[in-house]
């Protein structure tokens, strides 16, 4: 393997065979260029990505407060573990669908890729709303957590349509309609829950869908800068007759060896980098836990709300919006203080900052998550007063955030060019952690109750707060002993 070569490279740096440079954009400017799109038709796409990743939030979380109704219309019984599956699941196909998205869009396009993609979104959602089985409702919410094509191209289109220095402003748009989706989605379920029953609830994720597809079919061109000079070399050499004409890009294997090339490589290369990264282990292993609390929360805050203090489905919708106030919270601080804190103790160390630099925040919310996870769960152990309980899934919001911001700009700092495969692997940890940790909390809370089980929870939070501190401290050290961060300051 060439170390020197970035092991999986940003998607619009494909490793291509390159040929004699004879097609490629004009310097002097080309309107098939998507860096020189018109601003407002680049909004427009990244307005697209944005109503995409509502529509994705919106289906994912839009039938949390009704989950234990839905498995007992199905199975005539409850089920915790089933209606927890439910809810979950969604993460294991997310984790599976990018190792597969990835390679397609960098042989077929952004634009082919994405709408096959979102066509299997809708099949997928329509299959949930007529599945008669609980089996087949959770294949078809693992089938819709694959084709989410959204968490592995909208960054990929941000990065092909601006500059870098432009990209700040349609990457904070595209993070925030998950959060305005993870709101409204259990509220507005909620309430069509109450009328008029939980399929309804599905019908209208696949309607916003199936509308995406339209606008993403008729409006979105390709952005792809590969994809579209291979496509102009190709009308080149069919109208000169000029079989010597080639665009930088061009690969003499076909699209099947391709694309079993780049799979290979997409499902090897974040397991590669991981086994040779004792710090990248300690933030995957970190991030996938902490970000397991996300579902923990959404798997239990519904039923708390509706046996312990009487809510509605509606109002069990509505009460999570306090957790989406509180991750735009996070969003704010991050934004407003994490490159500050980055640059101040860069300058207090002789000037120069290292990746270790981003990780203040992260270690902070890692200290601050043991007690916010226990009040989550003595709050209604006690009964005290419902404010008190949103207060706590507020802060949870906000905790999260901040760890996953911040170890995602270290990552990125850290690992380079390889920071593609590094995130790969923290996203999979992330989603298997999502995905099968929720599921141990019903026996949990069973045996202990739920204030004592969550204590348990709070205290392995404490076991943890080391971990990010450990990196803080030695990572600059550990990373010398990684080819894929050694160069790294």
């Amino acid at each position: 393997m060439d170390e020197s070569q970035p092991l999986l490279g940003e998607l619009d740096e494909p490793q291509y065979h390159t040929a004699n440079p004879l097609v490629d954009f004009d310097p002097n400017g080309d309107p098939d260029n998507p860096i020189e799109w018109p601003k407002g038709y680049k909004m427009g796409v990244v307005s697209l990505l944005a109503l995409l990743s509502f529509t994705v939030t919106f289906t994912c979380i839009g039938i949390v407060p009704v989950a234990e109704r839905i498995i007992f219309d199905l199975e005539g019984r409850q089920s915790k573990s089933a209606s927890i599956l439910l809810v979950t699941v969604w993460e294991l196909g997310e984790a599976c669908g990018p190792l597969l998205i990835a390679p397609l869009s960098e042989i077929y396009g952004r634009y082919a890729t994405f709408n096959v993609a979102n066509i299997i979104f809708i099949f997928g959602i329509g299959l949930a709303a007529l599945s008669s089985t609980t089996g087949l409702l959770v294949f078809s919410r693992f089938l819709t957590g694959f084709a989410v094509a959204s968490n592995v191209l909208n960054p990929a289109i941000i990065g092909d349509i601006f500059s870098s220095e432009s990209r700040g402003s349609g990457m904070s748009l595209i993070m925030l309609a998950p959060l305005v989706g993870g709101a409204a989605g259990p509220a507005i379920s909620g309430l069509i829950a109450e009328s008029l029953g939980w399929r309804k609830i599905l019908w209208m994720s696949a309607a916003l869908a199936i509308l995406c597809e339209i606008l993403f079919f008729t409006l979105l061109r390709e952005t792809y800068k590969v994809t579209i000079l291979q496509r102009r070399a190709a009308r080149l050499r069919k109208e000169t007759r000029d079989e010597s004409l080639k665009c930088p890009y061009e690969t003499n294997e076909g699209a099947a060896e391709l694309y079993w090339s780049l799979l290979r490589k997409s499902i090897k290369r974040p397991i590669v980098v991981m086994l040779d990264s004792a710090v990248l282990q300690i933030l995957s292993f970190y991030g996938g836990l902490v970000f397991t609390f996300y579902y923990i929360l959404a798997t239990t805050l519904p039923g708390i709300l509706m046996e312990i203090y009487g809510f509605s489905p509606a109002q069990t919708g509505f009460s999570f919006m306090s957790f989406s106030i509180g991750a735009c919270a996070g969003i704010v601080i991050s934004n407003t203080f994490v490159d500050r804190i980055y640059i101040r103790l860069g300058k207090s160390h002789g000037g120069t900052a290292i990746p270790e630099y981003r990780l203040p925040f992260m270690i902070a919310g890692a200290a601050s998550m043991p007690v916010v996870v226990a009040l989550y769960g003595w709050i209604p152990h006690a009964h005290w007063l419902v404010y008190l309980l949103l207060l706590a899934v507020g802060l949870l919001g906000v905790l999260l955030i901040l760890i996953t911001i911040s170890l995602s700009s270290y990552v990125v700092d850290a690992f380079g060019i390889y920071s593609a495969s590094a995130m790969t692997a923290v996203l999979i940890a992330r989603c298997l952690g999502g995905t099968l940790l929720p599921l141990t909390i019903p026996p949990l809370t069973r045996a202990l109750g739920f204030g004592n089980g969550f204590l348990v929870l709070a205290a392995i939070c404490v076991v943890l707060i080391p971990m990010p501190m450990a990196v803080m401290h030695y990572g600059r050290h550990w990373r010398q002993n990684s080819v894929y961060t050694v160069d790294a300051l």
